[in-house]
C-alpha cells in the first residue's frame, strides 16, 4: 500500500505540482518504538515525494522519557512544526497557545467526512477546537497465556475481579511464573484507573463540587487490590518499575500470564507467540457487573509558531490520509480513526475479538481520563508514578495515596471550573 502510494504522490507531483524551495519540517515522534519510527518513515516519504524541496527531520523521543524531554525542547524554543501528541498532554499544550486550530484545514479537507465521530470529538477536547487529529485509539483488554492457564487449571479467562485475583494466585504457584504484567512504571496510571473505577462500580472523576472520588471508598479498594496483588508476589517484584516494552515482554516471555494492554501490544506479542498460545478477552467486571477499561488516544498537532503552516497541514493530511492511517495503524496497533477502515478484512482477525467484545457490552464503560486539565500531564507521568511505587513498596498505604491523588485533582478541576 505504501509502494502504491509513494508512486501515485510522485507522480501528482510531477504532472501537477510545483516544486518548493528547500524546506525542512521538524516532526517529533514521542510514543516510540522501532516498527513505530520505521512505519513513520515510510509514510512521511510519500509526503516528501509529493512535496518536492520538502524533507522532514524526525526526532524520535524514547516514551519513558517523552514528556520532560519534549518539555525541555519547547522551553528551549526547539519547537515542532508537527508533534505525535497523546490525549493526556493535549490540554497543556493547547491551553498556553502552543497549538495551532486546526479547523480551517478540516473545513476544506475532503477526508474529514470520512473520520469517525470519536476522532472528531476527542480532537476537539479543548475548548471545542480541533487542536489535535487522532490517529487511532487505544482501549484496554487482557491478554491471556492459555498455556499457563493450563498448567495451572485456570480454565478460562476471568470475568469477574475475584476471578482475576484466584487466577493470578494459581498462576503465581507455578515455579518462576506470576498471574499478571503489573506496570508500576511509566505509563502505569491506566491500570490503577481501571482497577480503582472497576472496584467502585463507577469512573466517575469529580463530584458536582469539583471534588475528585479517588479518595472514595471503591477507588481505595480498587487500588488496594493492585498494591495487594503486588505484596502477595501475584506480579514479578521488579515489574514496580515496569513500562510499556517491559510488560510486553513479561508476557510474551511467558514470566506472567495476563496483561492488560491495547491492540499495539499485538504486534511484539504476534511476533513471539503462536496464535493458539496467547487470547484477548474482555476486561474483569466488578461488584456492580460493570468494566471500566479506560481508551486513550493520540495523534498530530501543529505547533501555532510554525512557519510553514500550510506545508504542515499537509504532512498531518499524509499522516491522517486513509491510505496513511490504516497502514500506520496496522503497524502500531491502534483502532483507526476512519470509517472506511471499518470493512477492512485486517480487523476482522480473531485477535482482535476482545476489544470489539468490549465495544459491544452495554456493561463494559470505556473510561476516558481528565484530559482536559493542563495539570494532568504532569498528574501522570509524574506524581502518579512516584506515589504508586512508594504504596508497592510498602512506604505508604493506599488511603494515603488516593488522598493525595484526590487532593492534586481536586484543586485542578476546581480551578477548571472556576475559569468556565
Amino acid at each position: 500500500m505504501l509502494k502504491k502510494l509513494i508512486l501515485a504522490t510522485a507522480m501528482s507531483a510531477l504532472l501537477g505540482g510545483s516544486a518548493l524551495a528547500d524546506t525542512t519540517l521538524k516532526l517529533v515522534e514521542v510514543i516510540t518504538s522501532p516498527e513505530r519510527t520505521a512505519t513513520l518513515k515510510e509514510i512521511v516519504a510519500t509526503f516528501e515525494a509529493a512535496n518536492p524541496g520538502a524533507k522532514v527531520e524526525i526526532i524520535s523521543l524514547p516514551w519513558g522519557e517523552a514528556f520532560e524531554k519534549f518539555a525541555t525542547m519547547v522551553s528551549a524554543g526547539e519547537t515542532p512544526d508537527v508533534v505525535e501528541m497523546p490525549d493526556t498532554w493535549l490540554a497543556l499544550y493547547a491551553k498556553n497557545g502552543s497549538l495551532e486550530s486546526l479547523e480551517p484545514y478540516l473545513q476544506k479537507w475532503s477526508e474529514t467526512e470520512d473520520l469517525n465521530n470519536r476522532a472528531l470529538e476527542f480532537g476537539r477536547a479543548v475548548d471545542n477546537t480541533a487542536y489535535m487529529l487522532p490517529y487511532g485509539f487505544y482501549l484496554r483488554a487482557m491478554f491471556y497465556n492459555k498455556k499457563l492457564f493450563e498448567e495451572a487449571g485456570v480454565a478460562g479467562p476471568p470475568k469477574t475481579l475475584d476471578e482475576f485475583w484466584e487466577t493470578s494466585k494459581k498462576v503465581s504457584a507455578l515455579p518462576g511464573k506470576y498471574g499478571y504484567c503489573l506496570r508500576g512504571g511509566p505509563g502505569g496510571l491506566n491500570g490503577w484507573v481501571m482497577f480503582g473505577a472497576t472496584a467502585n462500580g463507577s469512573n466517575d472523576f469529580f463530584k458536582a463540587d469539583g471534588a475528585s472520588t479517588f479518595a472514595d471508598e471503591g477507588w481505595v479498594k480498587g487500588i488496594s487490590f493492585l498494591v495487594d496483588l503486588y505484596k502477595n508476589g501475584y506480579a514479578p517484584k521488579d515489574s514496580v518499575n515496569w513500562g510499556f516494552n517491559e510488560i510486553v515482554a513479561g508476557f510474551y516471555s511467558g514470566t506472567c500470564a495476563m496483561l492488560d494492554q491495547d491492540p499495539d501490544a499485538l504486534i511484539a506479542i504476534a511476533e513471539r507467540m503462536k496464535p493458539e498460545d496467547y487470547g484477548v478477552a474482555p476486561f474483569p467486571k466488578g461488584p456492580s457487573g460493570k468494566a471500566f477499561p479506560t481508551i486513550g488516544y493520540a495523534g498530530w498537532s501543529m505547533f501555532s509558531n510554525s512557519a510553514n503552516k500550510d506545508l504542515a497541514w499537509n504532512l498531518i493530511a499524509t499522516l491522517e490520509g486513509k491510505d496513511g492511517n490504516i497502514a500506520w495503524n496496522k503497524r502500531t496497533g491502534a483502532l483507526p480513526a476512519r470509517k472506511s477502515a471499518e470493512s477492512d478484512p485486517f480487523y476482522a482477525d480473531p485477535k482482535f475479538k476482545g476489544w470489539f467484545e468490549e465495544l459491544a457490552d452495554a456493561d463494559v464503560h470505556p473510561t476516558v481520563m481528565p484530559t482536559h486539565l493542563e495539570e494532568f500531564a504532569f498528574f501522570k507521568d509524574s506524581l502518579v508514578i512516584k506515589t504508586s511505587q512508594e504504596a508497592l513498596l510498602g512506604d505508604r498505604t493506599p488511603e494515603d495515596l488516593a488522598k493525595e491523588w484526590a487532593d492534586y485533582m481536586t484543586k485542578a478541576q476546581q480551578k477548571f471550573l472556576a475559569a468556565q
